[in-house]
């Protein structure tokens, strides 16, 4: 496909009318690379209609060969409310019937833009019917589901991508691009951080409201434990980013987009250890101003055998140092600073990457990346017309990673070590019953469950 310039300005006016902003000692993945679509149009269904989903399918209805035909989502409200805009289009309230009545026959592709807790049920279910699929970042709620996920979609050779979007915006690729070519030597430390919010270190409010006569709860609830319908936002459809079962808190909603350049960058490996300081969370609930400190295995691009990254959400930065080193540029409200043997580089979220004391002249020379447009590079790919960049190879690593971060956030101040090829934990026993849950009676999903 032909790369189409994405700057940040327009990245912050897409988050802002969107509502977002919101590889391991495995067997080794494989790009994806499903035939081509049977016909000149991609025939392409939804699960969710609202929020993310909204963004996600809407940008890849935009591509001029797709045909949208079909959204699932537990809230009738919001597949009647798309119907509006796409009147041909079939609306469900079971992904389950969706992929039942239309499945490899009627569908080429499918975007899972749902609450975390039900991306990788949906996702395998697509991928058994050999679809291609987009899918909203984290890829899964859990480590063990981002793993099999990579698999599935290896063994299938399908189209997939992982819905981190300035993974192909010319911001990110310009900083993998300047470390990957040595313009701030070795790398030797990383530190990354979010502003954002989403713990509730309060207790679970102990009530039963009336469930909305447009949300099917138990679809909803999914694969998790049946519990009494909370109103008032508490679940649906904004907070269950904060809530244990369902969504992967700061870290995992924001973690899969400022780490993925540290990890593309550095050619980054499963973690050889990860170590949590802050809150743990509550019974029911996430918690807010965490640092989480991965050990990874050094390469060509680091300074040494091992290299650090650190992570800090809510109210917590990293430390004075930092601050002091890339002075007077400020530290970003989100973003990374890569500390290198010759120089630092800071990558805000969303802008292009700063070299510290580097001379605007000098930065003007650096050639930036070409941005690219991460939905229909999705599209073009499920036609035969080149690879997505963020496919589960790529992207399942990554998350579970991520997703370890929120593992070791049950374990503060110990030092967590993990071993990628058997996904556990091995100094820490009772930490690997957090790498894969069990799904509940009747919501099992064939190679998860």
């Amino acid at each position: 496909m032909q790369d189409k310039s994405v700057n940040s300005s327009q990245l912050t006016r897409r988050h802002l009318i969107r509502g977002t902003v919101g590889l391991f000692a495995a067997p080794a993945f494989i790009p994806h690379l499903i035939s081509a679509a049977p016909s000149e149009r991609v025939r392409h269904a939804s699960f969710g209609a609202g929020g993310m989903a909204g963004a996600d399918l809407s940008a890849i209805a935009s591509h001029k060969n797709v045909d949208l035909v079909a959204v699932a989502d537990v809230d009738s409200e919001r597949g009647e409310a798309l119907k509006k805009r796409f009147p041909n289009i079939q609306v469900f309230q079971d992904y389950r019937k969706l992929l039942d009545k239309l499945g490899p026959n009627g569908l080429d592709s499918v975007n899972v833009s749902t609450p975390d807790h039900m991306h990788a049920p949906i996702g395998a279910t697509a991928m058994a019917h050999n679809l291609a699929v987009y899918g909203q970042k984290p890829l899964t709620h859990d480590i063990y589901e981002s793993r099999r996920l990579a698999e599935i979609a290896a063994e299938k050779k399908l189209v997939t991508q992982m819905g981190v979007q300035i993974h192909s915006a010319r911001e990110y690729r310009s900083a993998v691009a300047w470390i990957q070519e040595g313009a701030i030597g070795k790398i030797k430390e990383v530190h990354t951080w979010s502003s954002k919010k989403w713990g509730d270190p309060t207790s679970k409010p102990d009530r039963t409201d009336k469930v909305p006569t447009s949300l099917d709860w138990q679809g909803w609830l999914g694969v998790c434990d049946d519990r009494p319908f909370i109103g008032d936002g508490y679940y649906h459809p904004g907070n269950w980013r904060r809530r244990l079962d369902f969504g992967t808190g700061t870290f995992g909603d924001m973690g899969c987009h400022i780490y993925d350049p540290v990890f593309k960058a550095l050619d980054l490996t499963a973690p050889i250890s990860v170590k949590f300081d802050g809150k743990a969370p509550n019974a029911t609930n996430w918690a807010d101003d965490a640092q989480v400190l991965y050990v990874f295995p050094g390469n060509k691009f680091t300074d040494a055998k091992t290299v650090n990254v650190t992570w800090y959400d809510g109210d917590r930065r990293p430390p004075q140092f930092v601050i002091d080193a890339i002075k007077p540029n400020g530290l970003p409200d989100q973003g990374s600073v890569f500390f290198g043997t010759t120089g630092i580089l800071i990558l805000p979220h969303v802008a292009m990457p700063i070299i510290v004391g580097e001379s605007k002249e000098a930065t003007s020379k650096r050639q930036a990346a070409p941005g690219a447009d991460h939905w229909h590079q999705f599209v073009d790919a499920v036609q035969g017309n080149g690879k997505t960049s963020a496919h589960f190879g790529y992207a399942g690593p990554l998350t579970e990673s991520i997703l370890l971060g929120g593992v070791a956030s049950r374990f503060p101040g110990m030092e967590l070590q993990w071993n990628a090829k058997e996904l556990q934990f091995t100094n820490a026993p009772e930490a690997n019953k957090y790498v894969k849950k069990a799904y509940r009676k009747g919501w099992d999903v064939p190679g998860l469950s």
